[in-house]
């Protein structure tokens, strides 16, 4: 049994007893509310006081246990893994990896129940129908986007329409950023026949079949991501080499494996030579680099000139190669660099290989306005301006974007459900709460999702990307909700038919 102190020198609990006190350690209040009551009254040769100490440390032993669960409980309600969430989408709070915030985002399946699209009626404003539309469009005209990138997107297209309404009703005057010019130079996407800017993400691997590797981006943790301008990280660390022409990409290192990637503008073959010289003497490290795999391509007036080094990395050249053709990229020259780490990566090489040279070719096909399949943010040119941090070639951090995550927020709480009135009228369905109300919002945007994903399917293989997209504005005219006319129908509600939706299919 554990020795009971008579002075206060141990940090423990304090027990009463008739005739003295005893400071006790927590271990020892345990053992003694686990003894029997003879034990303890031969080891204190006093029954009576034996029998109050039993009592005593029962009781502080349970009212210790209460005090550990409820502080338990209370901390575990502020956890984000113990919180009952609301919803079945609801997002985590947790660090993610890019297929993991993928997945993190993602909203109700479309329905292809056609007989529940047709009875749904659905209560909304214009806004949300716009992202809804928008990114289930993106499905068909640009395939290659993720659904963050979609959603970003969609939320752009939002926020230029609601500036143009304000606009039109005068609730909002002058000029907006983008005629201001803070989306100059940057490459534009059409979606539902508006122009939005957008900044490529360069690097960022979501696909379920691609493995993650790490890209060092200053720090131990960094991670191939989707924060914008991670580009300026690398350009930083290299000023030197960046002042003198070469656009350097984030470094990424897989199975202790390093890669770099730096690009620069050449007019000759002869140029290609010196830059390399120049790069040599300025970078003591690529020396030891285990390959300095090349490509370029220089127009002349005989034509493409073109050619590739493996340095080693058998095939490296070609690959290399085959991206600025892939690109059409003329009177460059690429360099990528590569420490190998001892574990052979097999064909991942290739896929690291292209994410550095995009990166270092990013400032370069920004310029040509080139969208290839490389992810891409919609740009919040608004919050740019108002934050006076303009882009200086995509290469600014902590660019203003559209976040994914407020674009899902808003989509998921906007559809709640309407209903007939006894007069043919269409009025809001009694408002519900909590869960079931989150529930109904879902099932509706899975329905909706699914009238809009059975239309453009019926049309995608008919016409253009380019055509489907223009028609997808007149589309979603057609349906929208009525509101009052002029400043009184700023954000108004009403009613949208999905049946309507399907009637827009194309006839067989």
């Amino acid at each position: 049994m554990s020795k009971l102190y008579k002075t206060p020198i141990y940090e423990g609990k304090l027990c009463s007893l008739p005739r003295t006190k005893y400071f006790l350690t927590p271990n020892s209040i345990s053992d003694i509310a686990a003894s029997n009551l003879p034990t303890l009254s031969t080891a204190i040769k006093d029954e009576k006081a034996a029998k109050s100490l039993l009592t005593a440390c029962k009781a502080q032993l349970k009212s210790g246990d209460q005090i550990l669960s409820s502080k338990r409980k209370a901390s575990e309600s502020l956890s984000s893994s113990s919180k009952k969430p609301t919803s079945a989408y609801e997002l985590s709070t947790e660090p993610q990896t890019p297929a993991e915030l993928e997945a993190s985002l993602d909203l109700p399946h479309p329905s292809a129940d056609e007989e529940a699209i047709s009875k749904c009626t659905i209560y909304t404003n214009r806004a949300p129908l716009v992202l809804a539309f928008a990114v289930e469009l993106l499905k068909y005209t640009m395939p290659d986007q993720p659904l963050s990138s979609r959603l970003s997107l969609g939320q752009a297209l939002v926020s230029v329409n609601s500036r143009s309404k304000a606009v039109s009703l005068g609730i909002e005057k002058g000029k907006g950023a983008e005629e201001e010019g803070w989306g100059r130079g940057q490459p534009k996407v059409r979606l539902m026949g508006r122009e939005i800017s957008v900044l490529k993400r360069g690097g960022y691997e979501w696909r379920e079949d691609g493995k993650e590797v790490k890209a060092e981006l200053g720090g131990d943790d960094g991670r191939v991501n989707n924060e914008a301008g991670t580009a300026s990280n690398a350009l930083s660390s290299s000023s030197k080499v960046a002042m003198e022409g070469w656009a350097v990409s984030s470094a990424i290192t897989s199975k202790q494996s390093r890669f770099v990637a730096r690009s620069i503008e050449i007019s000759t073959l002869s140029e290609a030579s010196n830059a390399m010289n120049r790069l040599f003497s300025a970078n003591l490290e690529l020396k030891e680099a285990s390959h300095n795999i090349t490509a370029w391509r220089v127009q002349t007036s005989n034509g493409i000139v073109e050619g590739s080094e493996d340095d080693g990395e058998s095939g490296g050249g070609r690959h290399l190669l085959g991206l600025l053709q892939a690109d059409n990229l003329t009177n460059v020259f690429l360099v990528v660099s590569r420490w190998y780490g001892g574990i052979m990566l097999g064909p991942d090489r290739w896929r690291i290989m292209t994410q550095v040279s995009r990166d270092a070719l990013s400032q370069r096909l920004r310029v040509a306005g080139t969208i290839g399949q490389e992810a891409i943010w919609g740009l919040d040119l608004e919050a740019m301006r108002s934050s006076n941090a303009p882009v200086t070639g995509g290469m600014v951090a902590g660019i203003p974007i559209h976040k994914p995550e407020s674009a899902r927020a808003y989509i998921l709480k906007a559809f709640t459900s309407a209903e007939p009135a006894a007069d043919g009228v269409e009025v809001k369905k009694k408002k519900k709460s909590g869960a079931a109300l989150d529930r109904q919002r879902e099932e509706n945007l899975g329905l909706l999702l699914g009238a809009l994903d059975l239309l453009f399917a019926s049309w995608v293989d008919h016409i253009s990307r380019d055509e489907l997209d223009k028609r997808a504005w007149g589309w979603y005219v057609q349906v929208r909700p009525e509101v009052e006319s002029g400043v009184a129908g700023w954000g108004g509600k009403g009613t949208v038919k999905l049946v309507d939706i399907l009637n827009l299919r194309r006839k067989v």
